[in-house]
């Protein structure tokens, strides 16, 4: 191999549940890979598969020709970019950023500004995907940012997802994660709310569930998510608190934009009555249980 044939050297900062599965995916397909994680044990494992482990996203950043972002909101992509020893204050100038969260739209634009005055350019390609998905490389990105970005960026996309959707400019990947999130937050909150009413009036389970499954609303959210409702199983693929944040997300946006989500802000309350009564870090679909309290 040539040095121009030489992969470039990724910084991945986040190992939750996708970025985890990330993380294994880069190794595998032989990328050097450096690894910032707030929680150090849980990067250890990598290291023992050919990843260096730094103390901070500034040293992550100093080595990487790629920095790669998957955290759980705004305030935790702050820390990452931004500070003393933020990733932003050891970047090499060309560098590309990819921010692969589900953020805001006013953070990326905020975060997209950073970059370029750090002589970067910022790609925004949150993902839609499980746990699973992304251990075994098929997840989607929804990509924002300019077309020679992407084109950079995507053999490396293509190592760790199935589909590549350009939606836009920069802030559009985002946006667009936002409107598929509302919309699969508030499918999820009517879910619950009909299977407490099966339960609660008596109808049975599973003659409800084959209707649901082969009626009018059926959809592969309905017919993942009713079982683990109906099941009580709420090992989590996607934390309850995050649909929560991603559903505070989109109504904001839509207040930003004039438009009021009326059916997202009755999901919120109920994504929120679940979270504050303990069920945060389990599945999303614990989110019918205060409705059976």
């Amino acid at each position: 191999m040539t040095q121009s044939e030489k992969k470039p050297h990724i910084a991945l900062f986040g190992l939750g549940m996708i970025g985890a599965g990330m993380a294994g995916t880069l190794l595998d397909a032989g990328y050097p890979l450096t690894i910032y994680n707030r929680t150090r044990e849980k990067a250890e494992p990598y290291a023992a598969r050919g990843a260096r482990i730094a103390s901070s996203p500034r040293e992550a950043a100093s080595e990487a020709d790629v920095l790669v972002c998957i955290v759980a909101d705004d305030d935790a992509s702050r820390g990452i970019w931004t500070g003393v020893d933020g990733a932003l204050a050891g970047v090499e100038s060309g560098s590309l950023l990819i921010d692969a969260g589900t953020l805001s739209v006013g953070w990326i634009t905020e975060l997209a500004a950073a970059a370029k005055e750090a002589g970067c350019e910022l790609l925004d390609t949150p993902v839609t995907g499980s746990r699973d998905q992304a251990a075994a490389g098929q997840l989607t990105f929804l990509v924002g940012g300019s077309a020679e970005a992407l084109d950079r960026a995507r053999p490396l996309l293509e190592v760790m997802g199935k589909r590549i959707l350009h939606i836009g400019p920069q802030g559009s990947g985002a946006l667009m994660k936002l409107v598929n999130n509302f919309l699969c937050g508030v499918h999820a909150a009517s879910l619950a709310e009909a299977v407490a009413m099966i339960e609660k009036s008596g109808l049975d389970r599973k003659r409800a569930r084959n209707m649901l499954e082969t009626g009018a609303p059926a959809s592969p959210l309905v017919k993942i998510v009713y079982e683990r409702m109906t099941e009580r199983d709420y090992t989590p693929n996607f934390h309850l608190e995050l649909m929560a944040k991603d559903l505070a997300y989109a109504c904001r946006e839509a207040d930003r934009l004039g438009l009021e989500l009326k059916t997202g802000s009755g999901a919120l309350a109920r994504f929120v009555s679940a979270r504050d009564n303990g069920h945060a870090l389990e599945d999303f679909a614990a989110v019918v249980e205060p409705l059976r309290e």
